[in-house]
């Protein structure tokens, strides 16, 4: 899913003042509310995400140093993990499903801009991390991208493109890694 939303010069926010307000707000909430809360309080934590619009579906962690930009554009499912330093800037839909790992300052890009256009407006893209796949440190995921069930993406790595179920990748930008290749090949016991 693809939205682009309109600027008439590059100088231009895309969003509504009633928008930047809630944004402005949502960040005092969180810092004021949740920033400082020691682990074990990930339930309130939850229970703010929701008041703001996140979906939340069972019980996903989401470390207390962990940022999002657009609560409303964040789904967690079951034991999804939102880890320390952590980044969804939701500026589009992100959705992380069950058992899925995003680990610490890993970040979540699902917005960009359209080159094409002078004023570079605004493009936002979803990004969905599958169930049991895991992020490794300072992940970057570009807008648009999947990440496949129980795929691996090794620390410092830069996702462009989606990566399939059960496929380990690495690298800058992030690729199979021979282990990966190699069971891809190897005939099924």
């Amino acid at each position: 899913m693809s939205n682009q939303l309109r600027q008439e010069t590059p100088y231009d926010s895309p969003w509504t003042i009633r928008r930047r307000v809630r944004r402005i707000f949502w960040e005092l909430c969180w810092n004021l509310l949740c920033r400082f809360t020691p682990k074990p309080f990930n339930p309130w934590r939850l229970l703010v995400l929701r008041a703001f619009g996140a979906k939340v579906e069972g019980v996903p962690f989401v470390h207390q140093r962990a940022k999002v930009e657009v609560p409303e554009n964040l789904t967690l499912r079951h034991r999804a993990c939102l880890g320390d330093g952590a980044v969804a800037y939701s500026l589009g839909p992100i959705e992380i499903c069950e058992d899925a790992t995003v680990a610490q300052e890993a970040y979540l890009c699902a917005g960009t801009h359209d080159f094409d256009d002078p004023a570079l407006s605004l493009k936002t893209k979803s990004i969905h991390v599958e169930a049991g796949a895991f992020l490794g440190a300072r992940v970057f995921v570009l807008p648009g991208v999947t990440i496949g069930a129980k795929a691996v993406v090794g620390a410092c790595s830069v996702v462009t493109r989606d990566v399939p179920d059960r496929t380990t990748v690495a690298g800058n930008p992030a690729k199979p890694t021979v282990e990966s290749t190699l069971s891809e090949k190897s005939p099924a016991t």
